[in-house]
């Protein structure tokens, strides 16, 4: 394994909370990391990433509250400083990204631009 980055994101108590909790179901493959990053769609070009995924050569590996996490390596500069928040209201149910580096987000919360 690769040696471990600086996190270049952040979670929040409650999106640790979820992500512990969905690492503790039964049958979670415990070879699988935390892939943090982004791909081309969405109302306003890209779209976040978020789940879990096997190690990819281009990786980068860093640790969240002991949360193994992976992101490639040309994710960073669309990622670096944002927060991920995991919300279980009435009203909205699911993680939120807030991105420092996003000039436009769509209404969703789940696509920006830069």
């Amino acid at each position: 394994m690769d040696t471990l980055i600086q996190a270049p994101v952040t979670l929040t108590a409650g999106a640790v909370a979820e992500i512990n909790r969905l690492m503790n179901e039964p049958g979670f493959d415990t070879n699988k990391q935390l892939r943090v990053g982004v791909k081309g769609g969405g109302c306003s070009g890209l779209s976040y990433i978020l789940g879990f995924d096997d190690v990819a050569e281009a990786d980068e590996h860093f640790e969240i509250e002991g949360i193994p996490c992976i992101m490639n390596k040309s994710h960073g500069i669309y990622l670096m400083g944002m927060e991920i928040d995991w919300q279980d209201g009435l009203n909205s149910r699911g993680f939120t990204f807030t991105n420092p580096n996003a000039s436009k987000t769509c209404g969703c919360g789940t696509s920006f631009s830069v």
